[in-house]
């Protein structure tokens, strides 16, 4: 496994931060197991990509972070001996994006975060066939990670396509909730993006809920669309607010983003693409 502790064996020394009674999880269990092709993936590549944050400390469940650790920049440059901007994927799949992402942009350091060990081992198997250097993946539960990152460190959050739990009760288990949302803009540097994908119209409308009235992002879409208003959950984001209207601010599609076949099928099943961009405003600088 990549090393990247200090020498008090905890990155940067250990404060503390990110210590804190587990929440509820936006993910169900689901089969680890790993077929062939997979298990070779992982025997091969785990040394190069994967970052095990069990080894640095003790974890009070599985998939949770070690009490005490610290993410920072000095730990980007233990892990990717470099000191190059930062991307998170949160959510990242079988890979495809994240690995496509660090073929095409070598001048960028990337971490995939992914709960579900088979899209750990397919991240990690094509990483190997693409012969990367900058990208990492870890498996652990991305609330936990990024309330352990200190501020600043992050250049851009992705977020593709996340579970909708379309159920109104299961609304609290979405991970586009306040608390997160604040985990996030603290870690980004000051007026750096976090991107969201949805192909859900509920799920945007929650989006909204959440994120449009916060005072440390602002929505920087500039593509005015109309949702049914009269779907929303009211009450079930952390900071929801009355919808008066049914015209919401969202973006083009990123670019950045490949056309995978979950996009592929979404598309096919007539769902709409929602696309948005947040930058984080809290006066911490860039890098460098």
């Amino acid at each position: 496994m990549t090393d990247f502790t200090s020498s008090a064996g905890l990155p940067d020394g250990g404060s503390g931060k990110g210590h804190h009674t587990r929440s509820i999880v936006s993910f169900v269990r689901r089969s680890s197991h790993l077929d062939r092709r997979l298990q070779n993936a992982w025997d091969d590549y785990a040394d190069s990509f994967l970052l095990d944050f069990s080894d640095f400390g003790e974890t009070e469940y599985d998939l949770g972070m070690p009490r005490g650790f610290v993410f920072s920049r000095s730990s980007i440059s233990r892990i990717w001996k470099n000191s190059n901007p930062l991307i998170v994927e949160v959510g990242s799949g079988q890979g495809e994006n994240i690995t496509a992402a660090a073929l095409s942009h070598p001048d960028n350091n990337y971490l995939a975060l992914e709960v579900y060990k088979p899209g750990v081992a397919h991240t990690m198997l094509l990483g190997g066939k693409n012969g990367l250097t900058n990208v990492k993946v870890a498996q652990v539960n991305a609330p936990e990670f990024f309330a352990a990152v200190q501020p600043g460190t992050v250049r851009e959050v992705w977020t593709f396509f996340p579970d909708p739990w379309p159920k109104t009760k299961h609304h609290k288990r979405r991970l586009i909730q306040g608390k997160f949302a604040h985990s996030v803009g603290t870690a980004l540097e000051d007026g750096c993006m976090w991107r969201i994908a949805t192909d859900i119209d509920d799920y945007a409308l929650h989006i909204h809920e959440v994120m449009d009235h916060r005072d440390d992002f602002t929505n920087t879409g500039t593509l005015t669309v109309s949702l049914p208003v009269e779907h929303v959950s009211k009450g079930n984001a952390d900071r929801a607010y009355l919808l008066e209207h049914a015209d919401f601010q969202e973006s083009h599609r990123f670019e950045g983003r490949i056309l995978t076949n979950f996009e592929k099928k979404g598309l096919a099943a007539g769902r709409t693409i929602h696309d948005f961009t947040f930058h984080a405003r809290h006066g911490i600088s860039g890098y460098e």
